[in-house]
């Protein structure tokens, strides 16, 4: 790679993460939102949502876990390794949420024994199991190994949005339209 290569990805890399979060937060502040009154365990668990719907999923864990009942409570999410991973990553950790890099093609058996040494110190383990390449809504092992193996209960999370743009991408990513209303929902 060229070092002008290097230089145009490094930039890329460095601004696209803020450009994402100033445009969700733009989407986030517009919208009326409501959020499920279900709250998390009281022990570490294993948070499932679908990849779809990755754009405002960080605005959960504020409500959850940052502001939620027990404010010290962390969470990680299992990101792939990727240079697409990478940039997520860096939105969500302005958020003050933890990576666990790996994926089911590359650094899986790294991702799990994280997710386990996480689990085990109190830290809140979140995965799209249908990520990241699908097939769309379909679950994959690797989440509930992870469950099953450290006794941790499975909570999911989702969001519907009265208004939004749909990707044609294999996750059918729902973006919400500035304006629409918001529905949060944690499932014990």
């Amino acid at each position: 790679m060229s070092s002008w290569a290097k230089f145009k990805r490094s930039v890329f890399i460095n601004l696209a993460p803020r450009i994402i979060y100033f445009f969700i937060w733009i989407i986030f502040l517009t919208c009326k939102k409501s959020f499920s009154k279900t709250n998390l365990t009281n022990e570490p668990c294993v948070v499932l949502f679908w990849h779809g719907r990755l754009a405002l999923m960080s605005f959960a864990y504020v409500h959850w876990w940052k502001n939620g009942q027990n404010p010290q409570r962390r969470a990680k999410v299992i990101i792939s390794d990727h240079k697409d991973g990478e940039i997520i990553a860096r939105v969500i950790s302005f958020f003050g949420i933890g990576a666990i890099r790996g994926s089911s093609s590359k650094g899986a058996v790294k991702a799990l024994a994280q997710s386990f040494r996480e689990l085990k110190s109190g830290t809140d383990v979140i995965i799209t199991p249908d990520g990241p390449r699908g097939p769309y809504h379909s679950v994959a092992d690797g989440a509930v190994v992870i469950a099953q193996k450290q006794n941790a209960q499975i909570q999911i999370l989702n969001y519907e949005a009265s208004k939004f743009w749909q990707l044609k991408s294999w996750d059918k990513m729902i973006i919400p339209k500035p304006f629409s209303e918001i529905s949060y929902t944690l499932s014990p």
